[in-house]
């Protein structure tokens, strides 16, 4: 693992419970200025070893960018910490960790 995944991870670890963060977030605060894409590609490589709380990480719009079944793991997961849907499948931005 390289040491730019593992500042994504460890920034990711810092969300709290039962809140979210952007990409775009994720990336500003591990250093990485607008380089979204990366905090991507890092959750991608993620092993289950590594135990990095990837379903608080969402799009910009406040909406799961996964698909299929893995929006669905991760849509349950959010739920069981007490993240709230709209009907359109987004997330009030007051519940994000951070303003924008």
């Amino acid at each position: 693992m390289s040491e730019l995944y593992e500042k994504i991870y460890s920034t990711i670890r810092k969300i709290p419970h039962g809140k979210v963060a952007t990409y775009g977030q994720i990336a500003r605060l591990a250093g990485l200025g607008p380089h979204a894409r990366l905090v991507g590609y890092a959750l991608h490589a993620l092993t289950p070893e590594q135990r990095v709380p990837w379903h608080r990480v969402v799009g910009a719009n406040g909406k799961i960018s996964l698909r299929g079944e893995g929006m669905t793991i991760q849509r349950k997961l959010l739920e069981s910490e007490g993240v709230e849907f709209t009907g359109g499948g987004k997330i009030a931005f007051s519940r994000l960790r951070l303003s924008r």
